[in-house]
């Protein structure tokens, strides 16, 4: 999936979050969005993942250079963020099967390889209610990972982890990011250190 900007704003009322960015994500590289709390990257990713539209400019989406339409883009997507809900009345497997039920696997992701990657034996039929932030930030990120989506969209992956919980996250990335476009909103270095290019969302203030 290629993703491409022309003079793409976004504001709320009459202020702009973001104003005139050109840009071109491209398949199977890896870019990190940049900027202090508060500068627009929840916002950005918002936008490049279909869920908000654009105030002025536009996002194109192609794969194999036949347009995508934005209705259709979170087909091609996995997203993990603080602010997106896990379901607290199911259990961690009933979570899987209906994550599952919306995206494909990666090869060999079954139900158990999931609770082992997760490190959560003894979780299997725990409602997720009871679940720590850090477990619950572990789920998401795992759900994100192991579906099988061309791209792979990430908000501040780490919050809510220890430092074995980021060491965790950094092999989630070796194991299942090659080959995906992979954007991750992040100002701690640490989470992006892998990508090859960034965007600062402060360029694009007016």
């Amino acid at each position: 999936m290629k993703i491409t900007l022309q003079n793409l704003g976004r504001r709320f009322n009459r202020d702009w979050i973001f104003r005139d960015i050109n840009y071109e994500f491209l398949p199977g590289s890896s870019y990190a969005v940049l900027g202090p709390n508060g500068s627009g990257k929840s916002t950005l990713l918002s936008v490049l993942n279909g869920s908000l539209g654009p105030s002025s400019g536009t996002i194109t989406y192609t794969m194999a250079d036949k347009p995508v339409e934005a209705e259709q883009v979170f087909n091609h997507l996995s997203l993990a963020a603080p602010y997106l809900e896990l379901i607290e009345e199911f259990t961690l497997i009933e979570m899987i099967d209906f994550h599952f039920k919306f995206k494909t696997r990666k090869e060999g992701m079954d139900n158990q390889a999931l609770v082992d990657l997760l490190a959560m034996p003894a979780s299997k039929n725990k409602l997720i209610r009871y679940f720590s932030s850090g477990m619950k930030q572990r789920l998401k990120l795992a759900l994100a990972f192991c579906s099988d989506t061309d791209m792979l969209m990430l908000d501040e992956p780490t919050s809510n982890l220890d430092a074995q919980g980021v060491t965790w996250y950094l092999n989630l990335v070796e194991q299942f990011a090659a080959g995906r476009l992979t954007i991750i909103c992040s100002n701690q270095e640490h989470e992006y250190s892998f990508c090859r290019e960034s965007l600062n969302i402060s360029d694009y203030k007016h």
